[in-house]
């Protein structure tokens, strides 16, 4: 296990409950999140968060000719983390998308992570967070095109569903493409550190 990695796709403000471009329950991701985070913590194993970190012009927002209201825009509240997201100190901060002409659904377009991954020796990625049928489809196709393992984490997935059937065929997509999916009853939670 020690060649794994966790990778939490764009779990921030603006794809939550409340935010501008809203998952349906993308919030439920979260406690199951920290479940994997206390994880792979437990085991000294290394945590990727990406997250969206848009210019206010950004090419995919409908004012620029894209297809989405604007959402994490560098700097605003709505691309923070979700507050209840427990990222560990050590959490290494990929940021994408950050130019005006830059559209990228996936943690690897345009960033270091393949390279970072690398460096670290890891071959597996558990992936999860937010949206299935875009980020995280992508940021999970991308990785099994640059000869990673992907592990996806079915718990721990919602998507925007333009279309109802997005998020299944987006699942079907992934598994297809070679991943793997998982819950995280499929390789064991150690005590919740968390109590309310």
């Amino acid at each position: 296990m020690q060649s794994d990695a966790l990778v939490l796709v764009d779990v921030q403000k603006d794809f939550c409950p409340g935010g501008s471009l809203a998952v349906q329950s993308g919030d439920a991701v979260v406690p199951v999140l920290n479940g994997y985070v206390r994880l792979f913590m437990s085991k000294s194993l290394p945590v990727f968060a990406t997250r969206d970190w848009h210019p206010h012009n950004h090419c995919s927002f409908t004012a620029y000719g894209g297809t989405w209201p604007p959402h994490c825009v560098q700097n605003t509240e709505g691309a923070r983390f979700h507050p209840d997201l427990r990222l560990p100190g050590t959490a290494v901060i990929i940021s994408k998308a950050t130019t005006p002409q830059e559209e990228a659904y996936s943690g690897f377009q345009g960033t270091d992570l393949a390279a970072m991954l690398r460096k670290l020796g890891v071959r597996r990625l558990f992936i999860g967070g937010l949206a299935t049928d875009y980020c995280v489809k992508n940021t999970v196709l991308d990785a099994v095109h640059a000869g990673f393992t992907a592990v996806l984490l079915m718990d721990a997935i919602r998507g925007v569903n333009l279309d109802p059937q997005d998020s299944q065929r987006a699942i079907e997509q992934m598994l297809g493409a070679g991943a793997f999916g998982i819950t995280i009853e499929d390789i064991g939670q150690p005590a919740r550190a968390e109590q309310s």
